[in-house]
């Protein structure tokens, strides 16, 4: 069935306006995330354990607005520039969360090569401005 114009018309008036970016929670000047461990270039063997480190914040759990925190994503093969910084970071198998203010995970990687890299996120999963990234770092897993 084919709506008329004017129905047409009327629906799109009645749709809701498209989500605007969030606001983006502001970082202090310095602020750094990074891995403890493991080293970059390092063979691993599962389980790997991985530690988080921050410099010039404070970590809070997801829902917590507190100022000058957030809490751990761990980016596991991703390319950051398809990361939308304006909007909440992904919740899957690649983008993983850390919303209770955990520092370190001990997982499962498959054998081969990862890039891995840390994005801090405010309390609600948005990442800070700037944005408060590692270095991406690479291991092996055997």
């Amino acid at each position: 069935m084919r709506l008329p114009v004017w129905a047409l018309a009327a629906l799109l008036a009645l749709a809701p306006p498209a989500l605007a970016q969030l606001e983006r929670t502001p970082a202090p000047a310095g602020a750094a995330v990074y891995f403890i461990e493991p080293a970059p270039g390092a063979t691993l063997s599962n389980p790997v354990t991985l530690r988080f480190g921050l410099r010039g914040m404070g970590v809070a759990p997801a829902g917590v607005e507190h100022g000058n925190t957030g809490h751990h994503h761990l980016l596991i093969n991703v390319d950051p520039a398809t990361l939308d910084m304006g909007a909440g970071i992904p919740a899957d198998d690649q983008h993983r969360h850390f919303g209770g203010g955990q520092t370190e995970v001990t997982l499962v990687l498959p054998p081969g090569e990862h890039r891995l890299q840390l994005l801090l996120g405010d309390h609600n999963h948005i990442p800070h401005n700037p944005p408060v990234m590692s270095e991406v770092i690479t291991v092996r897993v055997r």
